[in-house]
C-alpha cells in the first residue's frame, strides 16, 4: 500500500537529508505558540497596507467621469509639501545651552590663568595669540589689583556675548569688534587693555557655539507660520464642475479633488492582501525549515532571535519607507545570523527579508536593494567563517565602502544591459556616502552587541569558541597546574577527537573546546586519577572500598557541571562534561564489589549520563576509550592492529547503547576510526637517534 503523503514524512525526510545528521531538540507547546505569535504579526506587518488600498493614483486612467458636489475650496498637496520645505529651515528654532555657556565660561577663566602663569614666568611669547610691543608692557606694568579688576570685566563682557547667543560660524574680527564695544562703553580701559581682551574672548569663542535646537519652539513656529500664511488651496471648485473624463489621466490636482469629495474608494484587496500574508508566513516557515536542517539542536529562544530582527527589520521598512536604506537594516542581522547560527541560514535570512517588502522596491531603488542583497550574501559567506573578532572589524570598516564603490562605479558607468533601467538603481553621491558611515557604524554596534547576544540566546560563534579554547583561560590553567596528567590526556583526546570530526564534517570547532573542558571536573580531587598519580600511590588501594571508588568517579562529572557553571561555560561545551561517560559502567570497581557480594546490582556502577546527543560528545566518548588502548599498544604494532584495537572499544560502546541517540551512522563511524588510526600513526613516529659526544660538545 503507498504511502500516505503527509507534512510530517516530508519533515522527516527534509531532516535526514542534513549532513552530518543530528538529533533534533524538541520544541514545547508554549515555544512553538511564541513562534507562530511572532510569524503571524511578520505577515500582518508585511500585509496590512492592503487592507485599505486607494482604487485610483496619480498617473491612472480615470474609469469614470467625476463631478463636484458641491462648492469648496480643496488643499492643494504639493503647494502644501512645498511650503512646508521652505518653511522648516526658517522656523530653525535655537536657545541657550546653560550647559555651554558654562564650558565657555571656564574656558575663558582658563587662558587668563595661563595668560597670569606666563606673565609671572615672563615668557608672554607663549601667548597664543600675538601681542604688540604696547600691549605686552601694558600686562607687565599691571599690579595685581589692576589685574583682577581687568579679568572680573573681561567675564563680565563674556557673559554678555554669550547671553546673546554665540554663532559657531561667527568670524573672529565680528567677535573682536563685539568685544572692543562692550570694553569701551566703560571708559575704564586704554586702548591695550581692549585690545588684548578683545584678541582674548575671540580667540576663546572661535569656533564655538551655545545654542542648541529647541525641537518643541521650532514646531510652535512652524505651525504658527503656517496657520499665518494659509493652507493652500486650489482654485474654488463650483457645484457641478467637471473634475475629470473617463479615460483621461489623473493628475495631482485632480487627485487632490477627488480625494477632497470622497470620490475615491478606499477597499481592501483580499485576495492580494491574502497572498501577501501568506508569502510573509510561508517566507517564516522556510526560514524555520533551514535554521532546523542547518541546526537541528537549535533552541526555541534562537529561532525567535531570527524572526525577532526579521519583525524589526519588517516595522522599519514600514516606518521609514522609501528613504529606508537596505544595507542598514539588512547586512547587520545576516552577519549577526552568519556567526550566530551559521550561514545557510543567514542567507535564508537575507532572502526572505529581501523579497517580502511592503512598500514598492522602486520606491527605494532596486539597485539599492541588489546591491544590499549581494554585500548581505558576502557576509553570509564570510560571517561564518570569521573566527576572530579582528575579522569582523574588518568586515565593518570595509565592507560598507566596498558597496558604495560598486554601486557608485558600476552603475554609474552603464555597465547593465540596454534592457535594464539603470535610472532607478543609482542613488546620489550624498546618499551613497551617508549609508555607507550608517552601516559601519551599525556593523560596529552589531559586533560589540554579539557577545550579549550569545549570553541571551544560548548563541555560541566559532569567535566564541576560539575564545574558550585559550589555555591560558583560568580554568584551563588550574587543570594544567593543579592536575597535568589529566591535562595531558586532553590534549591527547584533542586530536583524535578533531580528526574524527574532520572525518564526518561535524564541528571541530565546539569538539576541540568541549575536548579542553571535558575532565574539568576531576579537578576537585586529582590524585584520584590514575594519570595524576605519582610513585604508584592509588587511594582506591588505601579505601578498598569499590562503592566510595565509584562515587569518586561520578563526581568528576558532577564538579565539572559545577565548574563549568561557576565559569559560565556555555551550554553546548557543558555538555561534553556528563556525556562524554554518558551512562558507561565503572566495570573495575564492579568486579570488586561482586567479588564480595555476587548480587550487587550493576546500575550502582554506572555513570548518571544521559548518553551522548550530539555526534560531537559521541566522538569524544570514543577518543576517550580508545586513547589509553593507542598509547599502550606495542612500539611494533601496525595499522591493521590499531584499527582492531578501536573497533572493539567502539563495538562496546554500540552494544552498551551509548550511541543509540547520537545519530551516529554505521558509515561515519567508520570514518571516524580511520581518523583515529591517522592521529595514532602520527602520534607513534620514529625519530632519528643523534650521536651524543662524550664531551657534550657539538660543533
Amino acid at each position: 500500500m503507498a504511502k500516505v503523503f503527509s507534512l510530517k514524512n516530508l519533515w522527516r525526510k527534509w531532516l535526514s537529508s542534513q549532513s552530518p545528521r543530528r538529533s533534533v531538540i524538541r520544541w514545547s507547546k508554549a515555544d512553538r505558540a511564541g513562534l507562530l505569535m511572532v510569524c503571524l504579526l511578520i505577515g500582518i506587518i508585511s500585509s496590512y497596507k492592503l487592507l485599505a488600498v486607494p482604487e485610483l493614483r496619480p498617473g491612472d486612467l480615470s474609469p469614470f467621469d467625476a463631478i463636484a458636489p458641491k462648492e469648496d475650496l480643496v488643499t492643494d498637496s504639493d503647494a502644501l509639501q512645498k511650503k512646508r520645505s521652505e518653511l522648516l529651515p526658517l522656523t530653525f528654532v535655537q536657545v541657550i545651552d546653560e550647559i555651554e555657556t558654562k564650558r565657555l565660561e571656564n574656558k575663558l577663566i582658563e587662558q587668563l590663568k595661563d595668560l597670569e602663569t606666563f606673565k609671572e614666568s615672563n615668557d608672554l611669547e607663549r601667548i597664543s595669540f600675538n601681542l604688540n610691543k604696547e600691549e605686552k608692557n601694558w600686562l607687565k606694568s599691571q599690579s595685581n589689583e589692576e589685574q583682577n579688576s581687568w579679568e572680573k570685566e573681561l567675564i563680565l563682557v563674556s557673559k554678555r556675548i554669550l547671553s546673546q547667543g554665540l554663532v559657531k560660524n561667527l568670524a573672529s574680527e565680528q567677535l573682536k569688534k563685539s568685544a572692543i564695544f562692550q570694553l569701551s562703553t566703560t571708559n575704564k580701559y586704554k586702548d591695550p587693555a581692549i585690545s588684548v581682551g578683545s584678541q582674548l574672548i575671540a580667540k576663546t569663542f572661535k569656533n564655538e557655539t551655545n545654542l542648541r535646537h529647541d525641537p518643541t519652539k521650532s514646531q510652535k513656529l512652524f505651525e504658527e507660520q503656517i496657520t499665518k500664511q494659509g493652507i493652500p488651496k486650489h482654485p474654488l471648485v463650483k457645484k457641478g464642475d467637471v473634475i475629470i473624463e473617463k479615460g483621461e489621466p489623473i493628475t495631482q490636482k485632480r487627485f487632490d479633488l477627488l480625494a477632497h469629495f470622497g470620490l475615491i474608494k478606499r477597499s481592501p484587496k483580499p485576495f492580494e492582501w491574502f497572498c501577501k500574508f501568506i508569502e510573509a508566513l510561508a517566507g517564516c516557515g522556510v526560514l524555520l525549515l533551514i535554521m532546523r536542517r542547518e541546526k537541528p539542536r537549535l533552541k526555541a529562544r534562537q529561532a525567535l532571535l531570527s524572526l525577532g530582527l526579521l519583525l524589526i527589520v519588517q516595522a522599519s521598512k514600514i516606518w521609514f519607507g522609501a528613504a529606508v536604506s537596505p544595507l542598514a537594516i539588512i547586512v547587520p542581522p545576516t552577519l549577526l545570523l552568519s556567526q550566530g547560527i551559521g550561514t545557510s541560514s543567514a542567507l535564508a535570512w537575507m532572502a526572505i527579508g529581501s523579497l517580502i517588502w511592503p512598500v514598492p522596491v522602486s520606491g527605494i531603488g532596486e539597485g539599492r536593494l541588489l546591491i544590499a542583497s549581494s554585500a548581505s550574501a558576502i557576509v553570509a559567506l564570510l560571517g561564518g567563517r570569521m573566527r576572530s573578532r579582528a575579522q569582523l572589524l574588518q568586515i565593518a570598516v570595509l565592507l560598507p565602502f566596498i558597496a558604495l564603490s560598486v554601486e557608485w562605479f558600476f552603475l554609474r558607468g552603464q555597465l547593465f544591459t540596454a534592457n535594464i533601467n539603470t535610472g532607478n538603481l543609482i542613488a546620489n553621491p550624498e546618499t551613497l556616502i551617508s549609508e555607507a558611515i550608517v552601516v559601519g557604524a551599525m556593523l560596529m554596534f552589531t559586533i560589540l552587541l554579539i557577545p550579549i547576544i550569545e549570553n541571551a540566546f544560548g548563541l555560541l560563534t566559532s569567535t566564541r569558541l576560539m575564545e574558550l579554547a585559550d589555555q591560558e583561560r583560568p580554568l584551563l590553567r588550574r587543570l594544567s597546574q593543579e592536575a597535568p596528567g589529566t591535562f595531558e590526556h586532553t590534549l591527547m583526546i584533542c586530536g583524535l577527537a578533531e580528526e574524527g570530526a574532520r572525518s564526518i564534517g561535524a564541528d571541530i570547532d565546539l569538539i576541540r573546546t568541549g575536548a579542553l573542558y571535558h575532565d574539568v571536573g576531576k579537578l576537585h580531587a586529582p590524585e584520584w586519577f590514575i594519570e595524576n598519580q605519582e610513585d604508584g600511590i592509588n587511594p582506591h588501594d588505601k579505601i578498598n572500598d569499590p562503592f566510595k571508588s565509584a562515587e569518586v568517579l561520578q563526581a568528576h562529572v558532577d564538579e565539572g557541571l559545577k565548574l563549568a557553571k561557576r565559569y559560565r561555560l556555555p551550554a553546548p561545551i557543558a555538555d561534553f562534561i556528563p556525556e562524554h561517560q554518558g551512562t558507561l559502567k565503572m566495570g573495575y570497581f564492579l568486579h570488586q564489589a561482586r567479588q564480595k557480594d555476587s548480587s550487587i546490582s550493576e546500575s550502582r556502577f554506572r555513570y548518571k549520563g544521559p548518553t551522548p546527543q550530539s555526534k560531537e560528545t559521541a566522538i569524544l566518548m570514543l577518543a576517550d576509550g580508545c586513547e589509553a588502548a593507542l598509547r599502550s599498544l606495542e612500539s611494533g604494532a601496525n595499522n591493521e592492529q590499531a584499527c582492531l584495537t578501536i573497533r572493539k572499544i567502539v563495538e562496546s560502546r554500540i552494544r552498551d547503547g551509548q550511541l543509540s541517540q547520537s545519530n551516529l551512522t554505521r558509515a561515519e563511524i567508520e570514518l571516524v576510526v580511520r581518523g583515529f588510526v591517522r592521529v595514532w600513526r602520527r602520534m607513534r613516529h620514529r625519530r632519528l637517534q643523534y650521536p651524543v659526544n662524550n664531551q657534550n660538545t657539538f660543533n
